[in-house]
């Protein structure tokens, strides 16, 4: 039996269909508009008023807001044309006349090699259909002596604490491909011919309702979720820090790579 709602014929369709209509909400997401991780890029690009920068997968254009004041150019680059739109929007308001959109996918980058002195992703490889290519493609497209910044949410090592967050994830937004481990990132980087700088893990708290709501996820997926919150072992809700609203933590990374 088919199902009255079109179904996505790639991975690509379905993170484009998740997250167009929730474009704005991630340009207004608290969660990705602030952090650490972005203070400290900011610090990194100071000073590089030369600088041409790809903001790799950039949802809600918070990369590029947070860089655009200190260097030449940004490079938008998203799968999703609504997320474009609003990013474009957001940054006419704020009077950022240097970020450029670019519609397309992480795996097939349409940029000459040596185009960007900065590639930073944040939050984006954790949607990427395959890895290795989109990391080749960064890779290609960095300049020599250039930089490599990826920001995202980390697995942990531990196989029980994976597969609950792996779980959660996908129960959450189906266009979840997989959560990398910090010694998957490395192994996965330095085959594509990255060397690793430096490795920042941090933990991040996302409060539930907010998390379930940016995405629109349906409220059966949502009852799974706190089902499985609900059942877990206790030694997954002490490394989780699961709340009794569903509120929980994350591990991140920002990983800085040089071209080897």
């Amino acid at each position: 039996m088919q199902s009255s709602q079109a179904r996505a014929a790639t991975i690509q369709d379905l993170v484009a269909s998740q997250f167009g209509p929730q474009a704005e909400a991630y340009v207004t997401s608290a969660v990705h508009a602030k952090g650490e991780d972005l203070e400290d890029l900011a610090k990194l690009i100071a000073g590089r008023g030369a600088a041409r920068v790809l903001d790799l997968g950039c949802g809600g254009g918070h990369v590029s807001f947070t860089v655009a004041p200190h260097v030449a150019e940004v490079v938008a680059y998203d799968l999703s044309p609504d997320m474009l739109k609003a990013v474009v929007k957001e940054a006419d308001g704020r009077g950022l006349r240097n970020i450029i959109p670019v519609q397309g996918v992480a795996e097939d980058l349409p940029f000459p090699e040596a185009s960007f002195d900065f590639v930073v992703s944040r939050y984006s490889a954790h949607h990427w259909r395959h890895l290795p290519s989109g990391l080749a493609h960064a890779r290609s497209v960095l300049k020599r002596g250039g930089r490599a910044i990826f920001m995202d949410v980390v697995a942990p090592a531990n196989p029980l604490f994976d597969t609950f967050l792996q779980s959660v994830e996908l129960l959450r937004d189906p266009s979840h491909v997989r959560d990398y481990s910090v010694a998957e990132w490395t192994r996965a980087v330095q085959a594509e011919g990255f060397q690793v700088q430096s490795v920042v893990e941090r933990r991040l708290r996302l409060e539930f309702v907010s998390w379930v709501t940016r995405i629109a996820t349906p409220e059966l997926h949502v009852a799974a979720i706190r089902s499985l919150q609900e059942k877990a072992s206790e030694e997954v809700r002490r490394h989780f820090d699961i709340e009794e609203d569903g509120t929980f933590t994350i591990d991140t990374m920002t990983l800085m790579l040089a071209p080897a």
